[in-house]
């Protein structure tokens, strides 16, 4: 089975990011998640913060790996020697913007292949920037993001 990598912000990660990584690791020999650093996005955490809840919420799945990454996500592919990047869709709206990245990443790496893995209905609504803005205004984030997440949202947000 196949190396895939699963890249994002997770600013911060969510129950579906969580859901995504499990089922990944079912499908693939080595899941690789890659936190992007992206200069331009103002991220609520830093980097090594959300490596480290990364690396807690898959503590049990033995064949997950988290690291960042810097640059074009294919370059870091081949450097790792995955063929898959896992990208998550939740909504019809999410498909456009994925589906132009998968061409433009197909493109410049014909051998590496994108495999979009659904949300699951009761993840489907749940995005970072909607666990944010529910965190930021106080509201209860623990249906939505794992224990660990939930716990650093409240103290970011200095609520209760």
């Amino acid at each position: 089975m196949p190396t895939a990598i699963y890249a994002g912000s997770f600013d911060p990660p969510t129950l579906g990011h969580q859901e995504l990584i499990r089922r990944a690791s079912s499908l693939f020999s080595m899941v690789i998640v890659a936190v992007g650093i992206n200069s331009d996005k103002s991220n609520l955490f830093a980097l090594e913060e959300r490596m480290q809840m990364l690396r807690e919420i898959s503590s049990e799945l033995r064949n997950v790996e988290v690291t960042q990454f810097d640059g074009l996500l294919v370059d870091f592919a081949r450097l790792r020697g995955a063929t898959i990047l896992i990208r998550g869709l939740r909504v019809v709206s999410d498909f456009e913007h994925e589906f132009q990245m998968s061409l433009t990443n197909r493109t410049l790496a014909p051998e590496i292949e994108t495999a979009f893995l659904m949300a699951t209905a009761e993840h489907m609504f749940v995005s970072s920037s909607i666990v944010k803005e529910v965190a930021r205004l106080g509201g209860d984030v623990s249906k939505l993001v794992p224990p660990a997440v939930a716990d650093r949202l409240k103290a970011k947000f200095k609520h209760g």
